[in-house]
């Protein structure tokens, strides 16, 4: 105070500058350190003399100074003797903050040009010292305002404010299902804040699983959340269903779980099952299991609360079965030329498919195969396969088609070189025909062995005119047929020859022809002459006009033989 008084005397007897800054608001952090600065953190000018700090003129006692180039002295008497420090730049700094620091702080400057004040208030925060939720209630009753809980948030500054959230999302107060009580405490030696929340909720069905948590924000911003909780929802039944928790298609000898579910909560212990007639009394479970079903289990099946029968649930179950039986079902052996007749009886709870098929390869038609007049084509396995869903039946025979072997094809042709000839002898018949031929080739070529059938091609240089014979047998009988087989080298002189005669053939027709044309005209002319001659004698006589005219008759008939004979 006296020195302040001396500054003003000399403000006002040598006209030194005196200025006053407005106030500076700093914000620390409850039992932290904070630094108060000196000329709102501005660069001190160099003429400064000294600095010196004290509280706001209705507080008394001066607090700390240092004269320039000097270390700070510390003036304070009181606690804040042990808790401040001085910067070179007139900064304060002051440790382990409390409420009772939420002061005004001044800093006066004294340089050459005058004095200066600088004020600086001091807000001191504090995030909660811990975020919790208690009372919390032990179960929720549906449509009834009851209370969750009670959060605490404790020993903050300024006094926290207070959330409350559902499966994340913010609750608002509305005063019929959702109720929020307030209130804030204040500790007497701390001046802490302690805030409580109370909150009361009128659950439903759908809070069954719903979580519950309070939370608020920190000094940063940043929230700060209680753990969360759940609360178990209690309500009546009102209403029953029947499920089979049995996955897929039911088929026979399967077993069939069936469970009743009520929606009330807690959830109802006892129940009765309707099996075929027959009431089955569950205690402690909502479940009836049935073992080793049949086709006979298909029908309607119900359940209901035991305590409350007329809340009862239904449902329809389906045993899905599919018998098949064929006819043949193993081998068959038959006779080239028989009948055979396939019977599939088929026995399912529903429309089923069939398909065939013959050694894997699959018939067109998925109709049971037929055999009016069995070849050795039709010879091999044949599978049925019969489905209903995921039921899949295959059944299968094999059909043998046996029968002494018959030569179907018998022929001979020139090789491409024109230097051999090559014999081919088809047969078919079961079991394999063996083929053999009366000679030796120079090559045998065999087919393989296919839907009864087999051939052999065999080559040979025949020097001679010669009989081939091809013989087919199996274990039933055999068949023999021949060909006619002509020496190479006679085919070639015989085409020689057929050229030299048909040369001489061609100039004995022209003769001949040349003959006969002749011989028409000298009888022409003969004939002639006689006519005239027969008719002077018979105008002379008129005799022998009949007999003359038969020879005429005669005559002309073997002219006209003999007209007709070049024509043949």
């Amino acid at each position: 105070m006296h020195l302040l008084s001396a500054g003003a005397v000399a403000v006002l007897l040598f006209g030194i500058v005196y200025q006053v800054s407005s106030t500076v608001t700093v914000i620390g952090t409850y039992g932290e350190t904070l630094e108060l600065p000196c000329s709102n953190g501005a660069p001190q000018p160099d003429d400064v003399m000294f600095f010196q700090w004290k509280l706001n003129p209705s507080e008394s006692g001066m607090m700390i100074k240092k004269l320039k180039g000097k270390p700070f002295e510390v003036l304070a008497k009181d606690g804040y003797s042990s808790r401040v420090s001085m910067m070179d730049n007139g900064s304060m700094f002051l440790e382990a903050l409390t409420l009772e620091d939420q002061k005004v702080f001044n800093c006066m400057v004294v340089t050459l040009q005058g004095l200066f004040e600088y004020h600086v208030s001091v807000v001191v925060h504090k995030d909660p010292t811990n975020l919790e939720l208690l009372e919390q209630a032990a179960e929720l009753e549906i449509g009834k305002l009851a209370k969750i809980g009670k959060c605490n948030a404790i020993d903050a500054n300024p006094a926290a404010n207070i959330t409350w959230f559902k499966n994340n999302k913010t609750l608002s107060a509305d005063d019929k299902g959702i109720v929020i009580d307030d209130s804030v405490q204040v500790h007497a030696v701390t001046g802490l804040s302690t805030t409580s929340s109370t909150l009361r909720y009128s659950a439903g069905k759908g809070d069954a699983d719903a979580s519950f948590t309070c939370g608020t924000l920190d000094l940063a911003g940043q929230p700060r959340v209680s753990l969360p909780v759940t609360f178990t929802i209690t309500y009546p039944t009102e209403n029953v269903s029947l499920k089979v928790l049995s996955e897929g298609v039911l088929l026979e000898g399967d077993n069939v779980t069936l469970r009743c579910v009520a929606d009330g909560n807690p959830a109802p212990t006892t129940f009765n099952f309707f099996i075929k007639g027959e009431v089955k009394n569950v205690v402690d479970s909502d479940s009836y299991t049935m073992t080793n079903i049949n086709r006979d289990a298909t029908g309607e099946y119900k359940c209901s609360l035991a305590e409350k029968p007329s809340l009862e649930a239904s449902i329809n179950l389906t045993v899905s079965y599919l018998n098949v039986d064929l006819t043949p079902s193993e081998e068959v052996v038959k006779k080239a030329g028989d009948t055979l007749v396939v019977v599939l009886k088929v026995d399912s709870s529903g429309d089923h498919k069939v398909s065939w098929t013959k050694d894997n390869g699959l018939l067109k038609a998925d109709q049971v195969p037929t055999f009016k007049n069995l070849t050795y084509s039709d010879a091999g396995v044949y599978e049925g396969q019969v489905t209903l869903g995921p039921l899949r039946r295959v059944v299968s025979f094999e059909l043998v088609v046996e029968g002494a072997p018959v030569i179907t094809l018998l022929t001979k042709r020139l090789g491409e070189d024109g230097r051999h000839k090559v014999l081919t002898c088809e047969a078919e018949g079961y079991p394999k025909p063996i083929i053999t031929w009366s000679v030796n080739g120079t090559r045998l070529e065999e087919t393989p062995y296919i839907n009864g059938k087999v051939s052999q091609k065999l080559t040979v240089v025949p020097v001679a005119n010669l009989t081939v014979y091809c013989t087919v047998s199996n274990q039933f009988s055999q068949q023999i047929q021949s060909i006619n087989v002509s020496s190479l080298f006679e085919e070639v002189r015989m085409d020689k020859q057929d050229q030299s005669d048909n040369g001489d053939q061609t100039k004995l027709v022209i003769g001949i022809v040349a003959g006969l044309l002749l011989v028409g005209v000298i009888v022409g002319l003969a004939y002639w002459i006689y006519m005239k001659r027969s008719k002077q004698g018979s105008w002379k006589t008129g005799e022998l006009e009949n007999g003359s005219s038969e020879e005429e008759k005669k005559l002309e008939e073997k002219v006209e033989e003999n007209s007709q004979k070049p024509e043949m």
